[in-house]
């Protein structure tokens, strides 16, 4: 991508409110999608104009399985490099796309409120995950839902897959595959809530942690400038649930393509934050699951809401889970 910076301000360095900010997106129908719905939000509670630029990530052109890349970072490090450029003035990213680690001079300048989090089953002839016959083939890119549903079922063939969501239901509809399992939230977004046959409960399986969250990235240097009406569409509590639910991903020192599931809750009315996590191996034969709550002060105790992350993932950890996340990762690693 090429351009100049734009900065909303004016000559002076006075905030421009006629200038458009630019909002940088990947260019999958999801992520477009998902960037035209916080900047509608952005507008309709500051007057701000925003306009998408479409940026290119390397997971979106490599044909590699995401596995073997890693996993961590490979869909966002292309907005972060425009970010640093100034040719867009902040991001949009899925939440759960993003690294634990800090990015630089960068900051989560919102997280707005979360969608469902929880994951679908798109399956043939209307199928139920209990329905399917032994040996169907189940496609998912993603370690932990395989680990997850292989301890619920594990006749089944799980395959892994790459492709947006248009192209991994057109495996089912096609035959190559008897059933896809996606994110609810990015179904949704996309308009393909329709091919549902069933939504996973917590209980079932445990979502990524983030999952069907949006962050919203910028400078740490503009957030309290021209930039701070970002903060117009940050929702206090899904903050909290997040960070608690990322804390353990990083204190498990895993990433997005770990068998890691977390999930927390906010309380508004009794303002305590329940926390359930789960590290499962990949053929669903041993896993680690746990739970936890907190009481926080206000929805914006991230500082209680990191303690309940951190403190359920050393119990985690004190039980095993460090080693499941070790050799999940050394499967990945063997040709």
């Amino acid at each position: 991508m090429t351009g100049t910076p734009s900065h909303g301000t004016t000559a002076d360095g006075a905030p421009d409110h006629g200038a458009p900010a630019r909002l940088g997106t990947r260019r999958s129908t999801m992520a477009t999608s998902q960037s035209r719905m916080v900047a509608d939000a952005i507008t309709a509670r500051t007057g701000r104009v925003i306009e998408l630029e479409l940026i290119t990530s390397f997971g979106d052109v490599t044909k590699a399985h995401l596995t073997q890349l890693g996993g961590t970072g490979v869909f966002v490090n292309a907005l972060r490099d425009e970010l640093h450029a100034g040719t867009v003035d902040f991001a949009v990213h899925s939440l759960k796309d993003l690294p634990t680690t800090p990015a630089e001079g960068l900051v989560l300048a919102a997280i707005p409120e979360r969608d469902d989090p929880r994951d679908a089953l798109c399956a043939r002839d209307g199928l139920k995950f209990a329905d399917l016959p032994a040996g169907a083939r189940i496609g998912t890119g993603s370690p932990r839902r395989v680990a997850q549903l292989a301890a619920l079922r594990p006749d089944l063939v799980y395959v892994p897959i790459r492709g947006n969501a248009e192209t991994r239901l057109g495996k089912v509809a096609s035959g190559e595959l008897d059933a896809v399992v996606l994110a609810y939230a990015g179904l949704g977004r996309v308009g393909r809530t329709e091919d549902v046959t069933e939504v996973f409960e917590p209980e079932q399986m445990l979502p990524a942690p983030g999952q069907g969250a949006l962050a919203v990235e910028c400078s740490v240097e503009r957030l309290d400038g021209d930039l701070a009406y970002l903060a117009s569409v940050d929702h206090p509590a899904t903050r909290a649930e997040v960070v608690a639910e990322r804390t353990v991903l990083s204190e498990l020192e895993a990433g997005c393509a770990a068998p890691v599931g977390a999930y927390a809750q906010y309380d508004a009315e009794t303002g305590r934050l329940r926390l359930r996590a789960a590290v499962v191996a990949t053929d669903g034969a041993e896993a680690v699951r746990r739970e936890r709550a907190a009481d926080l002060a206000s929805p914006g105790d991230l500082a209680a809401a990191t303690a309940l992350g951190r403190d359920l993932a050393r119990q985690m950890i004190a039980e095993g889970a460090d080693r499941i996340v070790a050799e999940a990762f050394a499967e990945r690693d063997t040709p």
